[in-house]
């Protein structure tokens, strides 16, 4: 692939840097609302750097061009900004500069800082401000936007309604409850921009990002007005009644800038981890900004009951698909096909969203399917595409990280299975990962423990064998949502948000070996409470994942008594579960899969 444009688009961007007297310019991943995925009109990151992870900051000066991303995407980066000139900086590895000290050192003689206020969160901005003292700032310029001829539009999908069938709770009690928070601050506007936090309290669902079902939007809720800022054209008649039948009063998507400034004494709540520089800056000086975490960010992450029976109804039929896949691959017409090198990765991704498809309720992928055949399972976020696309291989793992939006909830699952025969390297790196996914599973712990407490269980037996992984061990998730939501996660830095009943939660340790292989063992977990006694409330967690683990690949005088009776469970569960569903011959296929596991 020729990347000389890459080059180009840099020096035009520096040449846009020369016109507008700013000495460095920094492109974030995000949109206007501070979200993980962007849609096609944001991603300015990737069009000047051709680096199209999730994840990553982009700076720019007249003699450098630097990107730091984390360790998911270490191998995909490099390869990417091959031959592009612009130097990969590893998050976190030894000798790498962070971005903040990088910027510290390049503007120490004072000079300016750019980017597009709108994409850069308030907090952050705030961070900058602090650390770079001395130096002016430049967040009104979209710099990209003036090179990028072809650039996409702001999309405008349709925004549909979600019955309380699926949300257990009407819209009108989600607003009252916002109001209640106003109330309790002593304030008057409560403003959002999160997506996912819209999404869920107006009980709507959109396209505007791909594998994200949300509207490009934000809100406004006061003591009396609500007031939704959307694209006009993505409301159509009957969810338009339906929102003003609930009070909500529609605006076109960036009339909130123009709103805000016309506010005038007034107490402000914003998330400044989510509203970006440019929103807070919109607001006039007579108003008092409280600066606070979106009430609706924890009330989302606590799946009400009808949501949790629902997302266990989503992993049933999410388990049928993906173990009629893992069945397919087993067949002999399957195993001639790879003998044959025929079978490739997207082979495999295509039949398994053809057999989601079949399922009652599906919508459509929660994000694109990584099947990695060999040594791309070691590419941690690899997704493969007609120009990487390889043959599934034999004597190595096939890992598969995939998900589904169903009307009843959101799945990601990872399973890793073995192509021909496993050798004794193999299941003793497979059983390190699965030792740390059901140790991590089967956690009784109090409540008020948060993620960073519970990082250690998954990662202990890779520590044993001297391996671990470079990411973090669990994601929130959310309902026919964003597959990455907050705000508790499972990592080994960082957060501190306790667990709470009704959290639906990723389990998912690694291995990932350059060159050779990657192992990934991944489910979702419901937090239910376990009991009660003098010292407290203790919580645990419920497996909602419904399918078998690669008995080929295990090891089983590796693993403890109580991790073989945790595993033979879980496989009795997925049985009884999934076989109503399955054809004869499949229901055979799974018995054996999920026979019990002896020393």
């Amino acid at each position: 692939m020729d990347k000389s444009m890459y080059r180009q688009r840099v020096e035009l961007l520096r040449q846009e840097m020369r016109r507008e007297g700013i000495d460095a310019y920094m492109i974030l991943t995000d949109d206007f609302h501070a979200s993980e995925y962007v849609g096609d009109y944001f991603k300015c990151r990737e069009y000047i750097s051709g680096f199209d992870g999730s994840a990553g900051v982009l700076a720019v000066t007249e003699q450098e061009a630097c990107l730091w991303t984390d360790g998911r995407y270490f191998l995909q980066a490099a390869d990417q900004l091959q031959d592009t000139g612009i130097e990969l900086m590893k998050m976190g590895e030894p000798g790498v500069p962070t971005i903040d000290i990088w910027l510290k050192k390049v503007l120490e003689k004072g000079g300016c800082l750019g980017y597009d206020g709108r994409t850069v969160s308030s907090t952050r901005a705030g961070e900058l401000k602090k650390l770079l003292s001395g130096v002016s700032f430049r967040e009104d310029t979209d710099l990209v936007g003036r090179i990028w001829k072809d650039r996409p539009g702001l999309p405008e999908k349709e925004i549909w309604l979600l019955d309380t069938a699926y949300t257990g709770k009407e819209r009108r009690d989600k607003l009252d409850m916002v109001r209640e928070n106003l109330k309790k601050e002593g304030a008057d506007w409560q403003v959002i921009a999160s997506l996912d936090d819209i999404g869920w309290l107006f009980n709507i669902r959109g396209g505007d990002i791909d594998f994200n079902p949300v509207p490009l939007a934000f809100a406004m809720i006061g003591k009396e007005e609500t007031i939704l800022y959307i694209a006009p054209s993505a409301a159509p008649a009957a969810v338009r009644a339906a929102l003003e039948k609930d009070g909500v009063l529609i605006r076109p998507y960036l009339q909130i800038f123009e709103d805000l400034k016309g506010l005038a004494g007034v107490r402000v709540i914003m998330d400044l981890s989510s509203c970006s520089a440019a929103l807070s800056k919109a607001l006039p000086s007579t108003c008092t900004l409280l600066e606070r975490p979106c009430c609706t960010t924890a009330a989302k992450a606590r799946k009400n009951p009808v949501e949790m029976e629902n997302e266990r109804t989503a992993h049933i039929r999410d388990g049928v698909a993906v173990t009629k896949l893992l069945f397919w691959l087993d067949q002999p017409e399957q195993k001639k096909r790879i003998s044959e090198g025929k079978l490739t990765e997207l082979d495999v991704s295509e039949k398994l969203l053809s057999l989601r498809r079949q399922q009652s309720g599906f919508v459509e992928q929660s994000f694109g399917s990584i099947i990695a055949a060999g040594p791309h399972g070691a590419v941690i976020h690899y997704e493969p595409t007609q120009e990487t696309n390889i043959p599934v291989q034999e004597n190595t793992f096939l890992l598969m990280d995939t998900g589904g939006h169903y009307m009843q909830g959101t799945t990601d699952i990872t399973r890793t299975v073995v192509i021909g025969t496993a050798c004794q390297e193999m299941k003793k790196h497979y059983t390190a990962v699965l030792r740390g996914h059901l140790d991590l599973a089967s956690a009784v712990f109090r409540s008020g423990t948060c993620g960073l407490q519970l990082d250690l269980l998954a990662r202990a037996p890779l520590w044993e064998i001297g391996l671990d992984f470079n990411h973090g061990t669990g994601h929130g998730v959310g309902y026919l949502m964003n597959v990455h939501e907050g705000p508790q996660r499972i990592a080994n830095r960082g957060n501190m948000v306790p667990f709470e009943e009704g959290m639906l939660t990723s389990d998912e340790p690694g291995i990932y070996l350059e060159g050779r292989y990657g192992i990934r063992i991944e489910n979702l977990m419901l937090c239910t409470r376990a009991f009660e006694t003098e010292t407290g409330t203790f919580l645990n967690f419920e497996t909602v994942t419904m399918v078998p683990y690669d008995r080929r690949a295990i090891d089983p005088s590796r693993l403890t008594e109580k991790e073989i009776v945790i595993l033979n469970s879980y496989h009795e569960k997925v049985y009884r579960l999934l076989s109503p569903f399955l054809t004869f011959e499949e229901c055979s296929w799974l018995r054996a899969a999920t026979q019990p596991l002896q020393r």
